[in-house]
């Protein structure tokens, strides 16, 4: 089997994979009592009404009429053609409401994954061949505390401090502010801090463990007695064969990111972006946008593999994409 088949083949697995996980969502959102059909039900029938018939005009405006399985095939049909539906919360197509917040998602989630990704790695190389030194222990303490400390308690502390205290960087998020300017760079320090804290501490802690196998290694001796210089056996003796087992170790926490801690911060800052969007999505029952902000992680997720699977191939020659069933 050729490498271009095998991707080909991860392609179409990948939309069996996403179909089975947006109807699992959808499952799961139409078996959720909806608090706004509750609230409508129980006015209703206070006031002498039908709440059954309030019920029904109620998602009759949604543009929810007919059987759910109808529903279900009509949402999975019109995602072929990129129709990914109504958002009756917004008023607005789901798309258009992605397109809005995904960039507020990466003005913060790009710079940490950036500065975790480089941190993480350099703190981790130092480590582990400055192995039980002074600087080894207090890395060592800063990844237990990334690793430990909750992301959301973090952000709320950190903003009360040089928010609330010292008034450096603004409490409430203004989404108005020219996203390439200093106010914009101020009022998302904090954010990707707390986003970067945990990731660093992670990648730090596998590439030092990743690491430390090829310091001592026989080869790594070698080199240095041939006369190779401490940078040169770092990065082609120590850092490249360490990076095949982290990469997907990276891959997955950088996946992460994006998928689940946006949220907590988003929410916690109150940044405009997909993770507070779909939150506010899953609260008022916007089954359009729930299965519309599930779509965009979980095509990152599957896209995430595959590359993670090609990078395998090209940091180890000796994987053949090809050879695997």
């Amino acid at each position: 089997m050729s490498a271009g088949w095998y991707v080909v083949r991860r392609l179409l697995w990948a939309v069996v994979v996403t179909y089975l996980i947006l109807s699992v969502t959808f499952a799961f959102i139409v078996l959720t009592p909806n608090a706004q059909v509750a609230e409508l039900q129980f006015q209703t029938a206070a006031s002498g009404g039908d709440p059954g018939e309030a019920e029904q005009a109620f998602e009759r405006a949604r543009g929810r009429e007919g059987s759910l399985v109808r529903q279900y095939l009509t949402y999975m049909g019109n995602l072929l053609t990129l129709n990914w539906g109504w958002s009756d919360t917004r008023s607005q197509p789901v798309t258009e409401a992605i397109l809005e917040a995904y960039p507020y998602s990466l003005m913060y989630a790009a710079p940490a994954v950036i500065l975790s990704t480089v941190l993480g790695l350099a703190i981790g190389l130092y480590s582990a061949t400055h192995r039980y030194t002074a600087g080894d222990y207090l890395a060592t303490l800063f990844a237990f505390f990334g690793l430990s400390i909750p992301n959301f308690w973090l952000g709320i502390v950190l903003l009360l401090v040089f928010g609330v205290v010292l008034g450096w960087v603004p409490v409430v998020f203004d989404p108005d502010v020219p996203a390439f300017s200093v106010r914009n760079a101020a009022q998302l320090a904090l954010p990707v801090l707390v986003l970067a804290t945990s990731s660093v501490a992670g990648i730090m802690r596998y590439t030092r463990a990743e690491a430390l196998e090829y310091v001592r290694a026989e080869f790594v001796k070698m080199a240095r007695a041939k006369g190779a210089s401490e940078w040169r056996v770092l990065t082609r003796h120590v850092f490249r064969p360490a990076l095949v087992p982290l990469v997907t170790i990276l891959v997955g926490d950088l996946l992460g990111i994006f998928l689940a801690f946006s949220l907590l911060v988003e929410v916690v800052f109150g940044i405009p972006g997909l993770g507070r969007l779909s939150y506010q999505a899953l609260l008022n029952g916007d089954t359009a946008l729930v299965l519309g902000t599930t779509l965009v992680p979980v095509f990152l997720a599957v896209v995430g593999n595959l590359l993670q699977d090609v990078a395998y191939s090209v940091l180890d020659p000796r994987i053949e994409l090809g050879g695997r069933e």
